[in-house]
């Protein structure tokens, strides 16, 4: 199986390169390969002759991307649409991930693919309408919905993950001032990537939810990143008002991967053995 990858050093597509290393695997980097720059982009993939081609390119600044909605559409939206009519004509399918922000967290209990999307923000909305244009113009396609992602590499957009960010404050700042009202399920890329792994194999095409098990806040994430560490920083709870960012954000976006399950997936591990994998691996912890 020839496997193309789009973004391919990020945090999550080093994790598919180690994962699909015995595959025929194309990794495409950016800026020499582009999803904004539609023919450029067709031309390379129509090349390649993929049977799969695994799309990681994102703008995931949310808070920046209120300011300037055009930019984000442009790549969470256009471009995932120009790439969807890409691999129809090349007859390939298409991995392509989405985020728990495209629901409005008034929801109590993990949501699951039936449930219906309500975004918050102009992040959350570019995702759903990527969404939706994959699904208008294929009929092969995963796209995967996850969580609070983090992996070794570090998100390329970003230059940072949520672990590794509050570790470095807390050597630079005091207090840490966390926020405690918002629920979601940090997630390891080296686990979403063994599961696409899966995924893939079982040509059971469609929408997936796919995150660790158990949920927390981000208070509660960084308290346990600090107890695996054993240290005491001086760290504050606060609400999402308090720390007053630009973009609304659900309360709640625990995601339930029930169509994963059905169709037989290895379940993820809890998100603290997951992250307690990740402190090892980063040499935090022993």
């Amino acid at each position: 199986m020839r496997i193309a990858i789009i973004g391919a050093d990020g945090q999550l597509g080093t994790d598919l390169l180690i994962s699909l290393r015995n595959y025929d695997i194309h990794p495409l980097y950016f800026p020499e390969f582009d999803i904004i720059q539609k023919e450029k982009a067709y031309g390379i993939l129509a090349g390649l002759a993929p049977d799969i081609v695994i799309n990681t390119a994102a703008y995931n600044r949310v808070d920046e991307g209120e300011e300037d909605p055009a930019k984000v559409f442009a790549l969470n939206a256009l471009a995932v649409r120009n790439l969807a009519i890409s691999c129809d004509k090349i007859r390939c399918a298409l991995v392509h991930f989405s985020t728990d922000y495209v629901f409005d967290g008034k929801k109590k209990t993990p949501y699951v693919e039936a449930d219906c999307p309500n975004p918050l923000n102009v992040y959350g909305m570019s995702k759903l309408t990527g969404e939706y244009f994959i699904r208008s113009f294929l009929d092969r396609y995963y796209i995967v919905r996850t969580s609070s992602l983090y992996g070794t590499t570090g998100c390329w957009d970003k230059g940072h993950n949520f672990v590794d960010m509050v570790i470095s404050m807390e050597k630079n700042r005091s207090p840490l001032k966390i926020v405690n009202d918002q629920l979601m399920t940090p997630t390891s890329t080296y686990e979403l990537a063994e599961r696409i792994k899966e995924l893939i194999k079982t040509e059971r095409f469609g929408l997936y939810h796919l995150t660790n098990e158990g949920q927390c806040s981000w208070y509660e994430c960084a308290k346990s990143i600090f107890e695996m560490m054993k240290i005491q920083p001086d760290m504050v709870s606060i609400n999402s008002s308090e720390y007053g960012s630009k973009a609304r954000r659900p309360a709640y976006s625990v995601l339930e991967n029930m169509k994963a399950k059905k169709i037989g997936i290895t379940e993820f591990s809890y998100w603290k053995d997951a992250l307690r994998n990740y402190m090892i691996k980063k040499g935090y912890i022993k």
